[in-house]
């Protein structure tokens, strides 16, 4: 019959899916219901790492703190498609070796590029 087909296929998916919904709306129900509700000054307080929070909690970060941390989320993920290639670098072949000298000398251009510009000085 056209219009009232269902994959049987997804209908576990559908069952875990209902499940797992269930358990962690339960979880979450329960928590709430059951859980002791005692508020106090000192608990409310803004906890940072053991230490009474001084100063201002909306200090501004240099840009410089961002630029640092990109390049170096840039260069870490780059340097993590390395590790695959090396492990099968003896079926790959010369052409695969080739490539890889290419996307290291792209990555030491950028490095040098980003070096240039001062990017990795903190003031």
């Amino acid at each position: 019959m056209p219009g009232s087909y269902l994959p049987s296929s997804y209908l576990p998916v559908l069952i875990f899916l209902v499940i797992s919904l269930a358990f962690g709306l339960g979880a979450l129900i329960m928590g709430s219901m059951f859980r002791l509700k005692r508020p106090y000054s000192e608990k409310l307080m803004p906890y940072e790492s053991g230490i009474t929070p001084v100063g201002e909690p909306r200090y501004r970060f240099s840009v410089r703190f961002y630029v640092i941390a990109m390049l170096f989320v840039v260069f870490d993920v780059e340097v993590i498609f390395l590790y695959p290639w090396a492990v099968v670098f003896d079926k790959l072949g010369l052409f695969a070796f080739i490539e890889m000298i290419i996307f290291i000398f792209v990555l030491l251009v950028g490095y040098v590029y980003a070096w240039r510009k001062e990017a990795f000085t903190w003031e």
